[in-house]
């Protein structure tokens, strides 16, 4: 697929999509605000996740609730955060978040920064993020890119550059600072980039006849692009723990992997019953980034009995307001309410 002699010109498409998107824009809750807080908080949840699981899981309105704003961020537990965080994954997001308010509270008065250079230093922000906040909350004419960005770019300038290539990274940035550029209302055209990406400019069937751009883009085949590298095979993952029930509460062990730490799960199975394992209890799957996970929960063994300094008994009361990964809180809400495993120690 070569490219076009003729490129698109991006003052028309950008008139084009800004026009569209003031008619045809959904309806999100930050887009009724300026609130630069309550705008990075959305961007945040929804790297890595849909809209419909912040939105109708009350993700997004539970965190603005407990935490409206940096200050009461800040100020938090760290365990309340990723207690209200929990079920979202990539808990790496929630702990950024809380050292930003840390920071905009200690070194910015409390006030979020204008520049988009000094968005970018926050802890956790990235140009993405950085972009979006200063367009949305301040109107600034920062460009964003993300997946259906890419997916859009690809497609009106006919372009067959992997997206996640270096060069196709480098190209996407610049076509999308040159659209920004042109109009007087980049919070409307990057927010219509990434909803034409979510409607007609879909990954498969786009409905082109609909798209407001139609006229612009110079995609012969759309469904084949935008092109992507090949990624890494999904890997099959066994991860083996036990399920101790006592009288005071369940044995959980707090975690303590960058991508988990704070968080408390069922216990490993120690490693002498890796070769034959005490009876099963549950087994459950779910998958993270490139790993596909079974898990499987057993009975507990004498070595369960003695166990380290990460490992303690949560009382039932505590229980769910502990924060814990989602398949560890499914698998024991499930142990619970059979009422499989009790040692009344």
């Amino acid at each position: 697929m070569s490219s076009p002699a003729v490129t698109p010109d991006p003052t028309a498409v950008a008139t084009a999509l800004v026009a569209w998107f003031r008619e045809q824009a959904r309806d999100y809750p930050w887009r009724r605000t300026r609130d630069p807080y309550a705008i990075l908080i959305s961007e945040v949840m929804l790297q890595q996740t849909q809209i419909s699981t912040v939105l109708d899981r009350g993700y997004y309105a539970r965190w603005l609730e407990r935490f409206p704003d940096f200050s009461t961020l800040a100020e938090a537990r760290e365990d309340e955060v990723l207690k209200v965080w929990e079920g979202l994954g990539y808990y790496r997001r929630a702990r950024n978040l809380q050292r930003l308010a840390k920071e905009v509270i200690e070194n910015h008065g409390g006030v979020f920064p204008r520049d988009p250079a000094t968005i970018l230093a926050l802890p956790g922000i990235g140009p993405y993020t950085a972009g979006a906040v200063a367009s949305f909350a301040f109107g600034l004419a920062e460009p964003i890119v993300d997946g259906n960005i890419a997916r859009v770019l690809s497609r009106v300038y006919n372009d067959a550059t992997p997206v996640d290539s270096t060069a196709g990274t480098k190209l996407l940035w610049e076509r999308a600072k040159s659209f920004v550029k042109t109009t007087d209302d980049p919070r409307a055209l990057n927010s219509a980039l990434m909803e034409l990406g979510q409607t007609h400019c879909a990954p498969t069937k786009p409905t082109c006849d609909l798209c407001p751009v139609h006229r612009h883009c110079r995609a012969t085949s759309p469904e084949l692009l935008p092109v992507k590298n090949a990624r890494p095979e999904i890997t099959a993952v066994t991860e083996r723990v036990v399920f101790l029930r006592t009288s005071a509460g369940v044995l959980l062990e707090l975690e303590t992997g960058k991508r988990r730490t704070g968080l408390w799960k069922l216990p490993a199975l120690h490693p002498m019953h890796a070769d034959k394992p005490p009876p099963l209890l549950l087994r459950t799957h779910y998958g993270i980034t490139r790993y596909k996970v079974t898990l499987w929960v057993h009975e507990p063994q004498a070595q369960e009995m003695r166990w380290p300094d990460t490992h303690r008994i949560i009382s039932f009361a505590e229980l769910e307001s502990t924060p814990m990964p989602a398949p560890y809180r499914r698998a024991l809400r499930e142990l619970l309410q059979r009422g499989e495993f009790r040692l009344d120690a």
